[in-house]
């Protein structure tokens, strides 16, 4: 089992930055690939970034590739989004999802941490 908490999130101007980070329990975190998902009002989840559990194989969707990047510490349990340059179609609700090497889907999740851009 694991358990996610994300916070970071809030409000920024557009062209700002934020940190979003996620807090992992459970002993077998280091060997779960993570990843952050997020969902606007009215659309559906989207992927925006996974990382294996090495830190050796990372993914970007293609709206956030060159402003968002995707860390993770092990040792800390934790997992991070760094998003720079922001832009009002950022606005979201983003969740944290961990999952485990073995299966096709992310099978834990966080509750969410809302990022509001304003223009």
């Amino acid at each position: 089992q694991v358990q996610l908490v994300e916070s970071g999130g809030g409000l920024v101007q557009a062209g700002g930055s934020l940190r979003l980070s996620c807090a992992a329990s459970g002993r077998t975190f280091s060997t779960y690939e993570m990843g952050w998902f997020r969902q606007a009002p009215g659309k559906e989840r989207e992927f925006v970034a996974s990382i294996s559990w090495t830190g050796g194989t990372i993914s970007h969707a293609d709206s956030v590739k060159g402003r968002f990047t995707i860390t993770r510490d092990n040792a800390k349990n934790m997992v991070y989004l760094q998003m720079n340059s922001l832009k009002p179609e950022d606005t979201a609700e983003y969740y944290c999802a961990a999952k485990d090497p073995s299966r096709s889907w992310f099978e834990y999740w966080g509750q969410g941490t809302q990022v509001t851009v304003s223009s």
